[in-house]
């Protein structure tokens, strides 16, 4: 059974989107060992500078960086990512557990992004869609994904 670390930066406000990871979560619980770790977003002020902007995305990167688990395939979420169809994201989470991966980290950055660095350190940078998505929402989206991808691998009608 593998690993999966969901890294967040910030928390969910909104109760129909806990709701919606609390679903995910448990339907999860019997195929994967899932932990959602949310990291508080830096502070800003209201109309922050470039350099503000870069600061805090670094200081979240440290923290970011400090939550992976040791030895894990890590993706991070990016809108310049490479985007997987949800066949192609079941089965890449299959070859990794062939080639011995027993964990698998997905980092999802705060309103401003993830910063260089931990997008540098990455194994993929994985996107979505080529639209913007709120980070809460692509929370549940890629919880859903990742829901489909292990009922893909055990055959399920889920995956139509």
């Amino acid at each position: 059974m593998q690993n999966i670390t969901l890294i967040c930066i910030g928390k969910l406000k909104e109760s129909y989107l806990r709701d919606a990871v609390s679903e995910y979560t448990k339907r999860l619980s019997g195929l994967c060992r899932l932990s959602v770790v949310e990291l508080p977003a830096e502070k800003l002020s209201d109309n922050p500078s470039q350099k503000e902007i870069e600061n805090a995305l670094e200081s979240e990167g440290k923290r970011i960086s400090e939550k992976i688990p040791k030895g894990a395939y890590v993706y991070t979420m990016c809108i310049e990512g490479k985007q997987k169809t949800s066949q192609e994201l079941s089965e890449e989470m299959e070859s990794l557990a062939v080639k011995g991966y027993s964990s698998i980290a997905f980092i999802i950055g705060g309103s401003f992004g993830i910063s260089e660095r931990v997008k540098a350190a990455s194994d993929f940078r994985l996107s979505m869609s080529k639209m913007t998505f709120p980070h809460q929402v692509a929370r549940v989206m890629l919880l859903e994904q990742i829901y489909r991808a292990t009922q893909i691998s055990i055959g399920t009608k889920y995956h139509k």
